[in-house]
């Protein structure tokens, strides 16, 4: 077969594919459409998928944004549709917003088209799951990579965590709409595109460690994907429609590369976790979370920062068993309460019944890999770009590089990288750090770093 990364969009999601990893890999995406005047190809999708009478979601900024352009589509091809515009000035992705989906449905309505970006996609993406019923996108932002993606990222009894539902059946995405998002929107997709190198090497790094599926091929397309980004990135501001097509067509095909995985991995790692605990942080304070992409962005440059001092270091085996030897339950769980309050109870439960990351044997059998593996973990750690390099092309589209710039403390990057393995059953850098007992060392002095770099 051709490697993904020779294919187009249109192949890769032609039909499923057999690939050498043993697995056959698909994403049920049928439609996809990105240019100028795009959406005026709506009714087409909605035809491709045997569908005709959608329920369309959107909010007050996505509604001004393209309402007009989409329901002038829809009445001149007389398709009836309902439409539910959700009042919440700042929509977070959780129990609420859903349950208010369910509750202004029409049952006749046979499709789910979400009109907006990150948080509309994923409320969408799990509503219309429930619902049992396609979804169609219509993007308005090049702001995040999810929209191919079979999962969504919500908050759940205030935890951040991800859940796993379908592909959306269409997406549009039309760069004349796009192109007039805000600043900070487009930043945000450009985060979420450059956190595809720290996921990539800590996808690699988790297989060598925990044996957790892993595939060369995906991993192929996603480094392509990441390279027509990289060079379409300088002139993002400039709000060229081709531009913004190519980075639109770059976060769809990140989507594509986690439906074929069937998980997260392609495209997120330890950077996206900082920003989940800022998230988590902000929801707890009661204040508004910056952009989840420009987050990410940031939490990318700290991750470039670790790698490029853990490069410097050799495993040392009897400091790592020695910390494990001093692992105090009872002192973790009292860390876990003050970082995240009531929602800690959650992740104590979930460590204890389900994911026993702190169990002694475990631990064991991680290390002795980690050691085995040491020279193809450094490998993998050297493939990563200078930090520099990225931190150049951010600082050129104007873009947040540092976390004081989006309101995080030095105690919020200490906690956060602390205690993001805490959070999931994922192995993150985070989970590698405090397996070579060098998690707290590197949170004090990541916390430290001037300027965090």
């Amino acid at each position: 077969m051709m490697s993904f990364d020779k294919m187009t969009l249109e192949e890769l999601i032609a039909r499923p594919h057999v690939c050498g990893c043993g697995r056959v890999h698909e994403a049920p995406l049928q439609f996809v459409r990105v240019g100028r005047k795009a959406v005026e190809s709506l009714p087409e999708a909605l035809d491709s998928i045997g569908c005709s009478h959608p329920f369309i979601v959107c909010d007050v900024n996505t509604k001004k944004a393209a309402w007009d352009r989409v329901g002038a589509v829809l009445d001149s091809a007389g398709i009836p549709y309902q439409l539910h515009c959700i009042q919440q000035t700042h929509l977070e992705p959780d129990e609420q917003a859903v349950g208010e989906l369910c509750m202004m449905f029409d049952p006749s309505c046979d499709v789910v088209v979400a009109l907006g970006s990150g948080v509309i996609n994923d409320c969408c993406k799990v509503f219309a799951h429930a619902a049992g019923r396609p979804q169609v996108i219509v993007g308005t932002a090049p702001s995040m990579d999810g929209y191919a993606s079979n999962c969504a990222s919500m908050i759940i009894k205030q935890v951040k965590t991800t859940l796993y539902s379908d592909c959306p059946a269409a997406i549009i995405a039309d760069t004349e709409i796009m192109k007039d998002a805000p600043a900070r929107m487009l930043w945000a997709g450009l985060g979420d595109m450059l956190a595809k190198y720290i996921a990539l090497c800590e996808w690699r790094i988790a297989h060598l460690i925990t044996g957790e599926y892993y595939c060369e091929n995906v991993a192929a397309l996603m480094r392509r994907t990441l390279e027509r980004i990289v060079a379409a990135a300088p002139r993002l501001m400039e709000r060229d429609p081709e531009v913004i097509g190519a980075i639109a067509e770059g976060l769809i095909l990140s989507g594509v590369a986690m439906a074929f995985a069937g998980v997260s991995r392609p495209a997120s790692g330890q950077e996206h976790y900082f920003s989940h605990v800022w998230e988590m942080f902000a929801l707890s304070r009661g204040l508004p979370a910056e952009l989840h992409g420009i987050q990410v962005g940031v939490g990318t440059v700290l991750c470039f920062r670790l790698y490029e001092r853990l490069l410097a270091l050799q495993p040392d085996e009897e400091r790592a068993r020695a910390c494990m030897a001093a692992f105090d339950s009872k002192a973790w769980e009292a860390r876990l309460r003050r970082v995240y309050g009531p929602a800690a109870q959650t992740l104590i439960d979930h460590e204890y019944s389900l994911w026993h990351k702190n169990d002694p044997e475990a631990h064991a059998q991680r290390l002795g890999r980690i050691i085995d593996s040491w020279p193809e973990i450094r490998r993998a750690i050297e493939a990563l770009p200078q930090a520099e390099n990225i931190l150049r092309l951010m600082a050129e589209t104007g873009m947040p590089v540092r976390p004081e710039q989006i309101g995080e403390s030095p105690q919020d990057v200490r906690d956060a990288l602390i205690t993001a393995r805490d959070t999931r059953d994922k192995y993150l850098t985070g989970s590698l750090l405090w397996d070579l007992g060098l998690l707290e060392d590197f949170a004090e002095w990541l916390a430290g770093v001037p300027e965090n770099g």
